[in-house]
Order: structure tokens, then C-alpha cells, then sequence
């Protein structure tokens, strides 16, 4: 992600992500209750968000957790506990701007009153398909939007062309490579979580998803599509290699249902207590859900929000593999293409909630 907290920093554009955040706070609440009412924590409560980024999003989630275990721990006539947060993304990523909000956040707690228990934040760098804590020590665990990112590229995609992601020329091979990385995956982190996370202990994870089996779904492709779309633009113009383009893929993989129940199946260390689905329109900018059609001045508007949206999430990525030159030009042509799609459609990102419960 864009580091700090410029115009162009994940901070400042990170909307959607505050967005599905704020959808999942009701599953939260309901899981948190689960475990307090069996008594999975006593004098301290120790919470992970894994691949937490920075910003206030990171926060937010840290915030509401502390909030709804206060009202639980009410609720039952019971002291608050102690809080440790554990905030967890990879090595790169900017705790620096995370920490400087955390002052804010101690004053907000304090602010409370003293029925509530102290807080203790923490980073733990590194990679979440890996172990992070000690045996049994996590009594719950939020990830949101984090799980559709692959822990390295799929292997054999090297037919896939001047596609990015998989795309509707994309070989069958392709869609393959991509569910089967996802699968191994996604079976590997909740291996890492069943070594960490209590028994009884709950976590509430959001990703996006698609809503179809057919992986060449709107919801799931289109996007990208747009992006790659600016890519070949720019390859006809010569500012990109045909080489360097054919060998450039997205590292996420968006599953649908059936996928996600299989591994948690397959896997076998936690209960699938609920899965909710959701959607949120391609800019969270826009509100308007029952107008399908932007004109042409708000098409504009949303695909610069949209082209900003990704550029912040995808710009480290696409700099180490192109160079930092064609990144403004490339966001210029991606902002054009989807102000053209939303002119004509509108689609929408689909997520996928998961509650588990560890055996």
C-alpha cells in the first residue's frame, strides 16, 4: 500500500475498505458475545488484526472490538478486562503513520472512564500464511481485505498473455493456477490460526469474493480487465514492453462460496458459524444504488475515485515490476476506462464474511 498520508496515500483512500469494516461490526458484536458469554477470557482479552495496513481504518477496527467487549462485559455484570491489540501486516508496511494515531487513540480510551480495562497495542510484522503468536494465546481474530492476496504468484501462468488476472481469453489452465494457489492459501492460514487461536476462541474474517462459480464474473474480472486494458493501451504507444507485460500478473484471487467452505471443510480446526455475502459499488464514493447509469460528468468523478482507490493499493507492486514512469499515465488511462464502463454499467465489488469458531 502508498505509505503516509498524502493525497495519494492508502490512508486517504481507503474508503471501501472503511466501508466493508463498518458492514462487519454487526458479526463482530455477535462473535464477541459468543466468547464472552462461554468464558474464553478472563482478566485479559488478546486480539489480532491481521494484515491491518495503516490508517485510521486499523484504528477503527481496534476501537469497536474494545467498545463491544465493554458492553458485553456490562451486559453480563462482569469487570472489563485488559486489552492487547495486536496489530499485524508485512514487514514493508507503514506502522510509522499507524503509531503516530495511536496517542489519539489512548485518549479516547481514557475518555471512557475507568471501568475500562487498559489497552496495549503492538505491531507484529510479517506474513500471515506463517506463525505470528504463540501457541493458544489469540482469543479472537479480525482480517478484512485481506485474504483474496496470494502469498506468491500461481505457477504456469505464463499463456495467460497480455491478461493480468484472469480474464475471459484467459486459458483454462489459468483459472486453475489461481484456485489452486488461493487453496493452498487459505488452507495454510488456518493452519497458522489453529496453532494460535484458542479453543472456543472465534474470528471474523472479510474478503472480496465473487458471486458466481464462473470466475470470468463481472464482479470478479472486470475490473481488472480495465486496468489491463490500460496496460495494452500503453504497450501500443511504446511505453511498455511487450515482455514486461506478459509476464505481469495480479497476485489475488477473488473465490467464490463454495471454495471458501471447502478449505475451512478441508482444513478441519474451526466451525463455520456463519458466512454473510454483501456488495459495495465500484467507487464507495457513490451512493446512488438505484440509478445504474452515471452521466457522463459523475462517470468521471467515479473513475478517478475508483483509478485513486486501486492506484494506492497496486502502485508498489506495479512500480517494482515496470518502473515508476508509466505510473501516472497508467492511472490516467485506467481513470478514462472505468468512467466509460460506469457510463454504461454499473458494477459492484462482492464480499464474503466468514465467522469461525475454533474447535
Amino acid at each position: 500500500m502508498n505509505t503516509g498520508d498524502g493525497e495519494l496515500s492508502y490512508a486517504n483512500n481507503s474508503l471501501l475498505q472503511e466501508t466493508a469494516i463498518r458492514k462487519v461490526i454487526p458479526f463482530i458484536k455477535h462473535s464477541i458475545k459468543g466468547i464472552a458469554n462461554c468464558d474464553i477470557f478472563k482478566d485479559c482479552i488478546t486480539v489480532a488484526d491481521l494484515g491491518c495496513s495503516s490508517g485510521p481504518n486499523t484504528l477503527l477496527v481496534a476501537s469497536n472490538i474494545i467498545d463491544i467487549v465493554h458492553e458485553v462485559c456490562k451486559e453480563n455484570n462482569r469487570k472489563a478486562p485488559q486489552f492487547q491489540v495486536c496489530l499485524n501486516d508485512l514487514f514493508g508496511n507503514d506502522f510509522n503513520t499507524l503509531f503516530k494515531l495511536l496517542p489519539d487513540f489512548y485518549a479516547k480510551i481514557k475518555d471512557k472512564g475507568e471501568s475500562f480495562g487498559p489497552c496495549f497495542v503492538s505491531a507484529v510484522p510479517g506474513s500471515f500464511y506463517g506463525r505470528l503468536f504463540r501457541d493458544q494465546s489469540l482469543h479472537f481474530v479480525h482480517s478484512a481485505n485481506c485474504n483474496s492476496w496470494l502469498s506468491q504468484m500461481p505457477q504456469g501462468l505464463e499463456n495467460n498473455g497480455s491478461n493480468i488476472y484472469m480474464a475471459k481469453t484467459s486459458p483454462p489452465n489459468v483459472f486453475h493456477a489461481y484456485g489452486k494457489q488461493f487453496s493452498i492459501d487459505f488452507t495454510k492460514f488456518l493452519q497458522m490460526r489453529s496453532e494460535e487461536v484458542v479453543c472456543g476462541g472465534s474470528m471474523v474474517l472479510t474478503f472480496p469474493a465473487r458471486s458466481i462459480v464462473n470466475p470470468t464474473s463481472d464482479d470478479s474480472c472486470a475490473f481488472w480487465e480495465l486496468l489491463g486494458q490500460s496496460l495494452i493501451d500503453m504497450l501500443k504507444e511504446g511505453l511498455v514492453q511487450g515482455s514486461n507485460l506478459n509476464s505481469f500478473n495480479i497476485p489475488l484471487y477473488f473465490p467464490c462460496e463454495d471454495e471458501v467452505r471447502n478449505a475451512i471443510e478441508y482444513e478441519g480446526s474451526f466451525s463455520l458459524k456463519n458466512l454473510n455475502v454483501f456488495k459495495l459499488n465500484l467507487d464507495p464514493h457513490d451512493t446512488d444504488y438505484i440509478n445504474m447509469n452515471d452521466s457522463n460528468e459523475l462517470s468521471q468523478i467515479h473513475g478517478k475515485n475508483t483509478s485513486n482507490m486501486l492506484r494506492v493499493a497496486l502502485e508498489p507492486l506495479l512500480v517494482s515490476h515496470f518502473g515508476s514512469s508509466i505510473i501516472d499515465v497508467l492511472f490516467k488511462k485506467f481513470e478514462k476506462h472505468v468512467a466509460e464502463y460506469l457510463f454504461k454499467k454499473k458494477i459492484r465489488h462482492f464480499f464474503v464474511t466468514i465467522t469461525l469458531t475454533k474447535k
